[in-house]
């Protein structure tokens, strides 16, 4: 039986939706969890997990669990149509406390997410339970759903969010349109079980004739993908001669067993606004990214980790409910960043002629004979780092290159704990100093009580040479481990001033 009632209902229980009732979950927050389905998926569909979306695990208490089913820190070998290996991006660095890349299966981590919802008497998994249309109002959300016996439920919610994927019914009710690149590809997507592999690594066979990506995962699983040229049909390249050609000459195990095999079109594409009124939009329903950097479903989570703490802090009356409208600025720009990120990925495992690809290999080349070029590549720093511009947050007046507000803090280990597991889950005040003792009375009052911010003394070695020039200062972290400001020592006061001001500023 349903309440009248939820502060937060969410619509789609895929990994966005089932990371964001846990979130709330942890938090305290009652929310609703509705799911058309029966159950979570039983096909393979997302396969890479990275670091940041681990530290989200971490956050719900699901770390542990998750790396339990992943093949953890593989890379990417790419080679040339030739058979040549001309770059390893192979990350051994793990400045958020986990891996960068990880394999892993969906049908485990979905199965793994809706089993942890039990945990808690105050969020409802409501599966087999659809959101047919709904109703907003100036103080909630009116929710017209179908039950498993087909009868029709209205249930209330303060507010709505929408992680009911890339053809989300909710953004099409609110007449919000996708828009951004006009790129299109066809790629089959061949799912194989019993199907070992000699390296845990991905290997990019970037080759114009037929581009291929094969990613092995947990128990022997693995994954290909071939892209498809304008010429070729859907029901070719599917057909058992086909598949038993690409899988023979791509190195898969003979005795490997197809799980799945389809065509995907896909997308670049963000949503024209995020939010209307008491809805909001999340996951894939937000935006759909190439899957070339393996990043979709973890935008989807930085999503769930982002909005999860502000409803918490919005339902409780921490804060005011315009911190709700930090959400899109926060995320937009690193989702689209993120994008390019995957066509730019894209553009050297799919090269369109031999030119080009020879191009390519020759680059990546030359940068191997240089040790920071070679680094930067190998520890993939070229990928978009987690930062916002704007939002939640009190600028510092620092250059953006040194500046930490903004960006996901680091997480070292201290006395070897993780850093997150001491902070807790709300809001907390990291003090770096030489004079921690004189400085914790000065963080008692306001605002530091109004955000309930747990104090926790860093070791000045903590953190590495990264964080040696914060030495002297307090950070204040939010739930979400984003540093909302950075505040010297001895002028703690006037930052203190600064976040009252921010936080006024959501009610």
């Amino acid at each position: 039986m349903l309440k009248q009632h939820y502060p937060i209902a969410i619509a789609g229980g895929g990994p966005t939706g089932l990371t964001l009732a846990n979130l709330l979950g942890v938090y305290g927050i009652e929310c609703l969890l509705l799911e058309r389905n029966a159950a979570t998926v039983h096909e393979p569909r997302a396969v890479s997990i990275d670091d940041e979306s681990l530290r989200t695990m971490q956050a719900a208490g699901l770390a542990g669990e998750v790396l339990s089913q992943t093949v953890a820190g593989y890379g990417s070998h790419y080679y040339s149509a030739a058979g040549r290996c001309f770059a390893k991006v192979q990350p051994t660095e793990e400045p958020f406390g986990f891996p960068r890349r990880n394999a892993f299966r969906q049908p485990i981590l979905e199965r793994q997410l809706r089993e942890a919802l039990d945990r808690f008497s105050h969020v409802t998994a409501a599966f087999r339970h659809e959101l047919t249309s709904f109703e907003q109002a100036s103080d909630g959300v009116l929710l017209r759903l179908h039950d498993p016996w087909g009868g029709p439920l209205e249930v209330g919610c303060d507010y709505l969010i929408a992680c009911d994927g890339a053809s989300s019914p909710v953004r099409k009710s609110l007449g919000i349109a996708m828009s951004g690149s006009t790129f299109r590809e066809r790629w089959l997507i061949i799912d194989l079980e019993n199907s070992p592999s000699a390296s845990p690594h991905t290997k990019v066979y970037s080759n114009p004739k037929r581009p291929c990506i094969a990613l092995p995962g947990p128990e022997n699983t693995r994954r290909y993908e071939f892209m498809l040229h304008d010429h070729e049909t859907d029901d070719e390249m599917l057909a058992p001669d086909m598949i038993a050609h690409l899988m023979e000459t791509h190195e898969a195990a003979p005795q490997s067993r197809i799980v799945r095999k389809t065509v995907y079109t896909f997308h670049a594409r963000l949503a024209e606004r995020w939010s209307e009124g008491r809805v909001f939009l999340a996951g894939d329903a937000a935006h759909l990214t190439p899957p070339f950097a393996g990043q979709g479903m973890n935008s989807g989570l930085r999503d769930a980790n982002n909005l999860a703490w502000k409803l918490a802090a919005v339902t409780r009356r921490q804060l005011g409910p315009k911190l709700l409208a930090s959400y899109e600025p926060e995320r937009r720009d690193h989702a689209w960043a993120m994008i390019k990120f995957a066509l730019n990925i894209g553009r050297v495992l799919a090269p369109p002629n031999a030119f080009v690809a020879w191009a390519i290999e020759t680059m990546f080349r030359v940068l191997s004979l240089v040790l920071p070029a070679r680094d930067y590549i190998a520890q993939m720093k070229f990928k978009p780092p987690p930062r916002f511009a704007q939002g939640f947050l009190v600028p510092d007046g620092e250059d953006v290159r040194h500046t930490l507000v903004g960006r996901l803090f680091p997480q070292p280990r201290i006395g070897g704990v993780p850093l997150d597991d001491l902070l807790g889950p709300g809001f907390s005040l990291v003090v770096r100093s030489e004079r921690a003792a004189a400085v914790l009375p000065m963080l008692s009052g306001d605002p530091w009580r109004t955000l309930d911010a747990r104090v926790v003394t860093m070791p000045l070695a903590a953190g590495g040479p990264r964080l040696a020039r914060f030495n002297d200062h307090v950070l204040l972290l939010r739930p979400d481990r984003y540093v909302a400001a950075c505040m010297k020592v001895d002028d703690l006061a006037l930052g203190a001033e600064k976040v009252a001001r921010m936080i006024a500023a959501t009610v």
